[in-house]
């Protein structure tokens, strides 16, 4: 580590100034431990904030600022950067992003298979009418028109997002089992195209989630073939994390193969205690794909549960159509006989119930499948059965089913980024009305603290790197990503020994703690580890964009 002086930039700024030998800034970050998110060793240097970006990094004794920060013993990074967000909705009703500016976090990346637009009238209907506790009016049609109402509406924390290749199939073609037709996939494409020319980062794809399972590899690539032209990536959340992993993870490499874009696996797994040991097979064949020269990364989460919809284990027969259609055909006794015959579930014990809709059963929140089911005197698929239906939703889980050693082994890749998988909030109501995973309040802190600091698992610069330089370079961030001179100034400033996660399980509504400073754009959103209510965060677009 050394003192970082850049005379070369600092002597033509004095000159400049003539008489005037105290240039004022906006703000001064002070002798702080700089790590510029490149993975590169850290240094100790000042750095200045004017407007929305960095104007000068190094010894800035000569240099004052309207508002300074004293930096001493602290680490000062890149705002971090969330490859998988549901910020989408939890930001509508509250733009302060807490558990995630609590954690460093200044860009959350959204649209995993499905997208806030394009939304024609029936969807918007659909829309509206599936609100739970967060209500809002439906204003937009298009993914570009969304994100610009979210920044119009006042956010802390910056945001993007993939088209989703699910939001543009049900536009076209509803939750139908079918390839689409000729001009119905043309139309597709149009979506895609749009939405990359309005700023969208890709096309995002979640492989399990009717009616994505009814689409083929070809259709993928067709629409693939559109973010090539605009030089975006593909990312999924990939067709099978279990028992067939090996053939989901060849089937995003062709699409790579086929099209030439970079991509990525979402938050990269193998699931259930029989497939643990493919993870090595798994990531021996990204790292033969990536020597072969094709694009291919990875964001994981850093626990070993997951979380998806109780109704996940059913057939994709039970889900084709809608969710409406689901419903019903769960109440047809003939029907739900062969979906209990179909249906192979993870152990009981391994699913804790954490959101319901129906108010009136919310008191089963934080229970596992076997409880309820020794409660009500019935069988774990039929209580489940039971319950999406009382529920008509669903039903929020979060499931045990990865190893922590696999999840050590993934950190160690350079080439895997972070994400939560979860909507930024607020240990506050409406989100205390359910139980959430606690990756939502804690996956960087938790990087940081019990991965970097107490399992040396990585170096802290490399950790960094993970959560800025190589996310922004994937997603090919302008001006974001590094401390650097004419960036935009997402700048956290953070205690190394004492950034943590807090939320555990059992009680997720805890902030992480260690963080001190967070500027979104040049504005200043935590202050000494307060959130100051400022809302300077933006749409920030992908290569495609075209401005109008």
């Amino acid at each position: 580590m050394k003192r970082f002086l850049l005379a070369t930039t600092l002597i033509p700024i004095l000159l400049l100034s003539g008489a005037c030998s105290k240039p004022e800034h906006d703000v001064i970050i002070r002798g702080g431990t700089l790590y510029d998110g490149s993975g590169g060793p850290a240094m100790i240097a000042d750095l200045a904030i004017d407007g929305d970006r960095i104007t000068l990094i190094g010894d800035l004794d000569g240099h004052i600022g309207r508002s300074e920060v004293d930096a001493s013993g602290l680490a000062v990074a890149p705002g971090f950067i969330n490859m998988l967000s549901w910020a989408d909705e939890s930001l509508i009703q509250d733009g302060r992003s807490l558990s995630d500016i609590y954690q460093g976090v200044t860009l959350e990346v959204m649209g995993e298979g499905t997208s806030m637009g394009p939304m024609n009238e029936k969807m918007r209907e659909e829309k509206i009418e599936r609100q739970n506790d967060i209500k809002y009016e439906v204003s937009w049609t298009t993914l570009g028109e969304y994100l610009q109402y979210m920044e119009d509406h006042g956010i802390s924390t910056n945001i993007a997002s993939f088209v989703g290749a699910s939001t543009v199939r049900i536009f076209e073609m509803g939750y139908e089992d079918r390839a689409p037709i000729e001009q119905e996939l043309k139309n597709m494409q149009q979506h895609v195209r749009l939405a990359m020319q309005e700023g969208a980062m890709g096309l995002g794809s979640s492989l399990p989630y009717i009616p994505a399972p009814f689409s083929t590899t070809d259709e993928l690539i067709a629409l693939t073939e559109v973010v090539a032209e605009y030089d975006g990536m593909y990312i999924s959340h990939i067709r099978n994390e279990g028992d067939d992993v090996f053939a989901a993870v060849e089937e995003l490499i062709n699409i790579v193969r086929a099209t030439g874009v970079r991509g990525e696996i979402y938050h990269l797994k193998v699931s259930h205690k029989r497939n643990w040991d493919k993870l090595d097979e798994v990531i021996a064949m990204i790292e033969q794909a990536r020597s072969e020269g094709l694009a291919v990364t990875a964001d994981i989460y850093t626990y070993n549960a997951s979380s998806t919809g109780l109704n996940y284990d059913l057939p994709d027969w039970v889900k084709e159509g809608g969710h409406e259609k689901m419903i019903s055909r769960l109440q047809d006794p003939a029907i739900r006989k062969h979906v209990i015959e179909e249906t192979d579930m993870i152990p009981p014990e391994d699913v804790l119930l954490v959101s319901f809709r129906n108010k009136d059963l919310r008191y089963l929140t934080g229970k596992t499948l076997a409880e309820i089911a020794e409660m009500r005197g019935t069988e774990p698929v039929e209580t489940a059965l039971d319950l999406i239906v009382e529920d008509d939703s669903r039903i929020g889980t979060v499931r045990f089913t990865m190893s922590e050693e696999n999840i050590r082994k993934k950190i160690a890749l350079p080439w895997v980024s972070l994400c939560s998988d979860s909507g930024s909030i607020a240990p506050e109501p409406p989100f205390t009305n359910s139980q959430p995973h606690p990756r939502a309040y804690g996956s960087f802190a938790r990087l940081l603290g019990k991965y970097v600091r107490e399992e040396h698992i990585i170096t802290l610069e490399d950790a960094i790197y993970r959560m800025t330089g190589l996310p922004a370079a994937n997603l090919k961030l302008d001006a974001r990503g590094h401390l650097a001179e004419g960036y935009y100034a997402d700048v956290v400033v953070f205690d190394p020994q004492t950034v943590a996660d807090q939320a555990t399980f059992e009680n997720p509504h805890q902030l992480a703690t260690g963080m001190q400073h967070v500027f979104v754009n040049g504005g200043q959103v935590l202050r000494n580890g307060e959130h100051t209510g400022a809302t300077p965060g933006r749409f920030v677009k992908g290569p495609g964009w075209v401005k109008k």
